[in-house]
């Protein structure tokens, strides 16, 4: 019977990978997410009758480290987030949440009211109401019978 050996086997390449996740940084790609910083923060989009609602989870953000704009029908939302400076970077043996400043930008499919725009962030959820400009709003137009 053969007997095998459980333990730490895959410390090399676990080592390798948190070098490559360094180098990488600059280019905002991780191996360990296999996805770009760019599509942080994940976002969930609603269009509504007279609004889109746009959603990010974006703990451990302020407020104040926030900067929300739109500009020729694409918002961008800019952000940051500390890192845990009390913990070195060698000593991480995971890293997922990223660290240091984002920025993601979204295509809005409509016109909005930009005099309107409306943002809240609450237990790290972060709520951007975009109204519709008037002129894009849905219209429903009444069939009569002749």
């Amino acid at each position: 019977m053969a007997v095998f050996r459980w333990g730490n086997s895959w410390g090399s390449l676990q080592q390798f990978e948190r070098e490559m996740d360094r180098l990488l940084q600059t280019m905002n790609v991780t191996m360990r997410s296999g996805r770009s910083a760019r599509s942080f923060p994940a976002v969930n989009i609603y269009e509504l009758d007279d609004q889109y609602l746009i959603t990010a989870e974006i703990p451990g953000v302020l407020p104040e480290d926030l900067e929300i704009s739109v500009t020729s029908g694409v918002l961008t939302i800019k952000g940051g987030r500390s890192t845990d400076g009390e913990i070195p970077q060698d000593q991480f043996r995971r890293q997922e949440r990223i660290q240091g400043t984002w920025e993601r930008s979204i295509s809005l499919p409509d016109r909005v009211d930009e005099d309107r725009l409306a943002a809240e962030l609450k237990e790290g959820l972060l709520k951007i109401i975009l109204p519709r400009s008037p002129k894009t709003a849905p219209r429903h137009i009444p069939v009569i019978s002749s």
